[in-house]
């Protein structure tokens, strides 16, 4: 056999041959050890009880998807829905419990049944609708996200204060999310290890014919696996709906992707047959790990994903070299023993990785004097340039106060944001800069500040029920306003426009729609024929833009809440825009400007964002000396056309 080979390989023997063995067989925690030793190493902030607690918040909610989606792997399938349908159910909950006044026992058993729904749909598609898996869970991928905002309407519901304590700690310490995650890895291991099905699983997975002919009842096992997905896809998504306070729509985004890899860097093979629990747990920590010591580090949100991607290559790749080697692991608790010597595994890297870790710390003693000129910014997105100009204003006035400023991107994702500040906070910055994805869902993050005695000033938007030092914004209600006026006098005063929304669920958005209402009144001729959010983004400005045309081809006019979507909306008009159909943007970006002075955009409501960052790091600065700062510091807004638009400088 393989591994018999590998035991009689000359050279291989004795202690050596021991050590390569237990490098080949327990590759991913080989991967976490390394990992831990290197962030404890290069940050000196890494290796706190608060840190360390914060990774284990950050790996809850991919661990408990992660689990799921192993029991699907382990039985040579896929399931790509599980973040959709993390959303859908944490939505049906805040739903029925919040708005129809359901009893939230009987919301959240509401929850975990859409959770189940949703995975036997899935499996009745592939066992006996005969779907490949990728195509069913992909259908059910876009089917739970629409459903997710049809019910919400596109905007987040504030979660039940009984189910939010999810999010919180016990003793004031001990995270209830990790508790989450490790009861329900207990539970997944109990039932790989331990039930029939479980079994069933290694076995479909291992040879599904061979299955069958041995009188499994493979379609039936089908169903229960993809069911038992849904179950805990809706148990990670109530975890992470309490974590923000509120369900969104739009949570959990592309969290299937990280659960998968979770699943193949602890050691399972997408073919089916091989995977565990505690190799899954350890792959959600590796990414944990990873992004929570990359944001110390200061690195990129975009180098972030590299490497990410770079650690699931090599994660497949010693899977192969692991097998060629004869190192494959068997199914869970196949071997008498095993168990065993997985412990005394775990309890071995356990005792290297205290010792070695405990080394490194002396590097850093002393080395966090400075901690009250250090700052951190989290940004909601940097692929839109509003914010990449704020960046810079920020990084000029940090550069400028010998401010160490850590910026980082939250990629549009509520939760992710979340994670940074919590990496901030327990990091011991002296202040915090937040420009939030979702005004509700950045709360429990800033308060978690506040109680740390941190700083917290606004950017851009503001922070609903948490407390801020300060709120650097421009005024998006009188914004909107001039906005409205400006379209309104261009097409004198009448005609039909349509207005395309911001992100729901941000103050900006709210503010700057409030504004447009507010200008029109005063101008009964104008006609709103359509209001629909593109979300702040380009290309969705184009694609809702080139839609609303098709149903209302007379239009106008178009206000959009900031220019990416006016810009998305002059490509979807081509030659009318400027001309037939003037459009009105906000924010006064690059693009905008250039725009307008082609005259393809009539106009922008101006704002300065690197006046923003300017302001928000000098704020921040203030607060940390003990001086008085404004509750609200508004930033003036005005309206660039062609005409001014020469001597304008945002």
């Amino acid at each position: 056999m393989a591994t018999d080979t590998l035991k009689r390989t000359p050279g291989a023997g004795g202690a050596t041959g021991g050590l390569r063995r237990l490098l080949l067989e327990n590759g991913a925690l080989t991967a976490l050890i390394v990992l831990v030793i290197a962030m404890s190493a290069l940050s000196g902030d890494f290796l706190t009880t608060d840190n360390l607690l914060n990774v284990g918040v950050q790996a809850a909610v991919t661990a408990v998807l992660a689990f799921g989606v192993t029991f699907v792997i382990v039985s040579a399938g896929i399931d790509l829905s599980v973040g959709s349908v993390a959303a859908l159910s944490a939505t049906v909950l805040a739903w029925t419990a919040t708005s129809h006044g359901v009893p939230v026992f009987i919301a959240v058993l509401l929850a975990v049944a859409t959770g189940i729904a949703a995975g036997l749909v899935n499996g009745f598609l592939i066992a006996y609708g005969k779907l490949p898996p990728f195509i069913a869970t992909l259908a059910m991928l876009s089917v739970a996200r629409g459903l997710s905002l049809v019910i919400s309407e596109g905007s987040p519901i504030p979660f039940p204060d009984s189910v939010s304590h999810l999010g919180d700690t016990l003793g004031g310490w001990l995270p209830v999310p990790v508790l989450v995650m490790i009861m329900m890895g207990l539970i997944a291991a109990f039932v790989l290890g331990r039930t029939y099905i479980g079994r069933s699983m290694y076995a479909i997975g291992g040879n599904e014919e061979a299955a069958r002919l041995s009188g499994l009842r493979v379609k039936k096992q089908k169903l229960a696996i993809y069911a038992l997905s849904g179950v805990f896809a809706a148990v990670a998504g109530i975890v992470l709906a309490s974590r923000l306070s509120s369900a969104q729509p739009q949570a959990a985004d592309g969290y299937e992707l990280d659960a998968i890899a979770a699943v193949v860097i602890g050691g399972a093979s997408l073919a089916g047959g091989t995977g565990k629990a505690s190799g899954t747990l350890i792959g959600a920590l590796i990414l944990a790990v990873l992004r929570n010591g990359l944001n110390l580090l200061n690195v990129s949100a975009f180098w972030q994903q590299v490497v990410i991607g770079v650690v699931i290559a090599l994660a497949v790749l010693f899977d192969t070299l692991r097998r060629k080697a004869g190192a494959t692991p068997s199914a869970a608790g196949a071997s008498p023993g095993g168990k065993g010597k997985q412990a005394g595994t775990y309890a071995l890297a356990a005792v290297v990785t205290v010792a070695i870790v405990g080394a490194t710390s002396f590097l850093h003693n002393g080395s966090s004097a400075s901690a009250d000129r250090k700052m951190g910014l989290s940004l909601s997105t940097l692929n839109n340039p509003f914010f990449v100009q704020i960046r810079a204003g920020a990084m000029a006035e940090a550069k400028k106060q010998g401010v160490d400023l850590t910026v980082t991107d939250a990629q549009n994702d509520a939760s992710q944001q979340a994670n940074q500040l919590q990496n901030f906070t327990s990091s011991g910055v002296g202040a915090i800069i937040v420009n939030p994805v979702d005004s509700d869902a950045a709360s429990n993050s800033v308060k978690a500040a506040d109680k740390a005695d941190i700083p917290v000033i606004a950017v851009d938007r503001g922070v609903n029920d948490a407390r801020t030092d300060a709120l650097v914004a421009s005024d998006n209600v009188a914004g909107g306003e001039l906005a409205a006026k400006s379209i309104a006098e261009k097409l004198g005063g009448k005609g039909k426009i349509v207005i395309l929304q911001g992100q729901a669920g941000t103050s900006a958005a709210r503010e700057r729609a409030q504004g447009f209402e507010n200008g029109l009144k005063a101008f009964p001729g104008i006609q709103v024929v359509a209001q629909q959010p593109a979300d702040f983004d380009r290309t969705k400005g184009l694609d809702v833009m080139s839609n609303l045309l098709q149903a209302h081809p007379d239009v106008r006019g178009v206000i959009a809440a900031n220019d990416e979507m006016a810009l998305g909306a002059i490509k979807a008009l081509g030659s009318k825009a400027g001309k037939s159909v003037s459009v009105v943007g906000f924010d006064g970006t690059p693009d905008g400007l250039k725009a307008v002075e082609g005259g393809s955009l009539y106009a922008s409501v101006a704002q300065q964002p690197t006046q923003l960052g300017r302001i928000a790091v000098d704020n921040a600065l203030k607060a940390l000396d003990g001086e008085k700062v404004r509750q609200t510091v508004k930033v003036p807004v005005k309206v660039v056309t062609k005409e001014n638009v020469a001597g304008f400088s945002g």
